[in-house]
């Protein structure tokens, strides 16, 4: 993850400081144990300031409202306490290159400074600091004990203290191309790794970024540029100065999915620095809060899994055993019907079966009588017919949870890899529903059962323009079925095999053809199990005639007066690949 730099830190509060103050700070959020929104608000408009300490992804921005769960955290508390009501008056610097800045909060523009905010963005060591104006600390978002650094310690009631400053040099627009080709050259390696470690303020992205729009190779030895690629080079040094100074930047999207704020090999402009630290850091941590709740979950489901189908087998192991319980009591009948044929010590007697004639082995106990044998045949063919009864039940159980957790399954694999917000949503939402069945724990009680369910289906259109819905979860399944589904509409699931279920809307007096049939089942065979095979058979009818059953679980359905078509998975990809594109 690309860390936000000393430019890119200028960027955003040059930005911010052009339109943004002064403003007036209306509510204080924090959003997770790295990040706190405040709510400002200018004469024009309003917006959330996001302040993160995150270790990988500390920033400064703009950015989205944050959700509406309750904040528990004691530190947005106390922010809430001190700065509630302030204006926003100054956003500074707290040293040159430092990337650590103060935001001030006075009662009106113009007034000194009744509470400092400091942010510094230093990787894992960021922080977020409020000070009084004598500059004591009040509170902070990660206080720092002696055991813990000996270095710089940031606790209650302290005078806050700057982070120690930086030793390496300052760059600046008065020095000239001689001293700053000696300092770089001096010890020959790598052009990336001199210009890294002979300033300050610089960070691989920019370094990278500056060699390559430069047009040469960042893993260069110093000691083989040429005056004339010298020159180039310095001249980018320059620009990135100039920018600094003047405060102009040019923020776009590079070609690698990182960013930049000089514009060198972008790809795609940006409209704001804002919006573009707001989009890519919350995608970033997005796909990584994805990747981690993705594998715990299919993990579990695995897991879980396997001990079904182990217990399952099981009960159709000894379902399979009492099939034989008819057969011990027609030996018991036989041995009852021939006892002038035993003898004492027999271990087994041979009877001709009263239906067939044949001949049939019945094995004996040789300390027991005819009777007693035929007792415990009799006893053995009811402890079997038992055995059905009870297990026959157990296994209805046990086949509706892996057809359930199945059906999770199918929803899990289709969200594959991380695109938008939309694809973490509905993976919490598959979270959610398996810790409110049980199948997850939830020791941070993040489960409430009034949770909003979200409507962010997948949408496409067939060939005439008719809408097609399809659920990402089994809650989505459900509301796309039993809440959603119109009258008019067409319900598509593949027949007998785990998947997504898809809704062709229509309007009344509007019909499909055959196109806008075959289109939508292509798109429920996509969306299913039957993903990677040629062809999927695919049921389509009313919503009218789907049914849930008395207490099943989420995304279970049942239908009747179905039609069936088949579906092919493969044109449906290339309709979802297209659509991606």
């Amino acid at each position: 993850m690309q860390p936000v730099d000393f430019t890119t830190l200028t960027a955003s509060c040059a930005e911010l400081r052009s339109d943004w103050l002064p403003a007036r700070l209306e509510q204080v959020y924090q959003c997770d144990r790295y990040t706190i929104a405040l709510a400002l608000r200018t004469l024009d408009q309003r917006g959330w300031l996001m302040l993160s300490w995150h270790p990988q992804a500390a920033r400064v921005c703009i950015s989205d409202p944050p959700p509406r769960t309750p904040d528990t955290f004691t530190f947005s508390q106390q922010l809430r306490h001190q700065l509630g009501g302030l204006a926003l008056t100054a956003i500074e610097t707290i040293a040159p290159w430092e990337r650590v800045i103060d935001l001030q909060f006075a009662r009106r523009p113009g007034d000194p400074a009744l509470w400092h905010l400091y942010v510094e963005i230093m990787g894992k060591y960021s922080n977020i600091i409020l000070t009084n104006q004598t500059n004591q600390v009040v509170t902070a978002a990660h206080q720092v004990s002696h055991q813990q650094s000996s270095v710089r310690t940031i606790q209650t009631g302290q005078p806050y203290d700057i982070p120690p400053t930086l030793t390496d040099p300052i760059p600046t627009l008065e020095e000239p191309q001689s001293r700053w080709q000696e300092r770089i050259s001096l010890i020959p390696d790598t052009l990336r790794r001199n210009l890294l470690k002979n300033y300050r303020g610089l960070s691989s992205a920019l370094v990278l970024s500056m060699i390559q729009v430069a047009d040469l190779d960042p893993e260069q030895s110093t000691d083989t540029l040429s005056l004339k690629e010298w020159q180039t080079l310095f001249d980018r040094w320059q620009e990135w100065l100039r920018a600094l100074e003047r405060e102009q930047f040019q923020p776009g999207w590079l070609p690698q999915g990182g960013y930049t704020v000089m514009g060198w090999n972008r790809i795609r402009p940006e409209k704001t620095v804002q919006a573009l630290l707001n989009q890519y850091y919350r995608d970033r941590l997005n796909e990584q809060e994805f990747s981690q709740l993705r594998h715990q979950i299919s993990q579990k489901l695995s897991h879980i899994l396997k001990k079904l189908s182990v217990k399952a087998q099981d009960f159709r192991k000894r379902l399979s055993q009492s099939d034989q319980a008819d057969q011990y009591r027609e030996q018991a009948d036989l041995l009852m019907a021939y006892l002038h044929e035993w003898q004492p010590g027999m271990k087994q007697i041979a009877l001709l079966d009263f239906a067939t004639g044949e001949p049939v082995n019945i094995p004996l106990n040789p300390e027991k009588n005819a009777v007693q044998n035929a007792q415990g045949l009799y006893k053995r063919h009811q402890k079997l017919k038992r055995s059905r009864f009870a297990l026959e039940p157990l296994l209805t159980e046990v086949q509706s949870e892996i057809d359930y957790l199945e059906q999770v399954e199918v929803a899990i694999a289709q969200l594959d890899r991380y695109h938008k917000p939309d694809d973490l949503a509905s993976l919490t939402e598959i979270r959610d529903e398996l810790i409110q069945q049980s199948y997850l724990d939830d020791p941070e009680q993040r489960y409430r059962s009034n949770t909003p369910q979200t409507t962010n289906f997948l949408r496409y259109r067939t060939p005439n323009g008719f809408e097609i819905l399809i659920g990402r979860n089994n809650r989505q399944n459900d509301q796309l079925t039993f809440r959603l589904a119109g009258d008019y509409d067409l319900w598509f699931h593949t027949q007998e095999i785990p998947g997504s279920h898809v809704l062709l809307r229509l309007e009344p007096g509007t019909a499909p053809d055959d196109t806008d049939l075959q289109f939508t089942a292509d798109l429920a065979a996509f969306y299913s199990r039957a993903r990677q095979s040629d062809r999927a058979p695919v049921v389509y009818t009313e919503p009218k005639q789907v049914f849930k059953p008395k207490g099943a679980k989420p995304g279970i359905a049942i239908y009747k007066q179905e039609r069936v078509i088949w579906g092919e998975p493969q044109r449906g990809r290339e309709v979802v690949m297209k659509d991606e594109g």
